[in-house]
């Protein structure tokens, strides 16, 4: 685990994550496919928002994942969520951490089939 910094494009929304983002995920469903992002994830506990800004939710399907938005420059960069054992996790968007390169890391990602759920 590696502690960052990262946000929206505007800088409206912050926050601090400890992540591993070594094993990043993108997924194929409707939403993620359109949208491209490499996702990591991290427990709850690890995430802290430092500004934040005016978020909105979305919520789509089964409305398991709690979608934030900025709503001034419209991007996610994280979202929250369970973990299949329970636990609170929180989906970060990798394109949004300070000082990683998100492209490289997606060339190594696993791929959700979540097309097929």
């Amino acid at each position: 685990m590696t502690h960052y910094s990262g946000g929206c494009h505007c800088g409206a929304i912050r926050f601090e994550v400890d992540i591993d983002t070594g094993k990043p995920v993108m997924c194929n469903c409707s939403r993620c496919a359109k949208l491209g992002w490499a996702m990591g994830f991290a427990p709850l506990t690890s995430f802290r928002l430092t500004a934040e800004g005016k978020l909105t939710e979305y919520l789509f399907h089964k409305e398991r994942i709690r979608h934030q938005f900025c709503t001034a420059c419209g991007i996610e960069s994280f979202a929250y969520s369970t973990a299949p054992d329970g636990t609170p996790t929180v989906a970060i968007n990798l394109n949004c951490l300070d000082g990683i390169d998100a492209h490289a890391l997606a060339l190594k990602a696993y791929v959700y089939d979540g097309a097929s759920i």
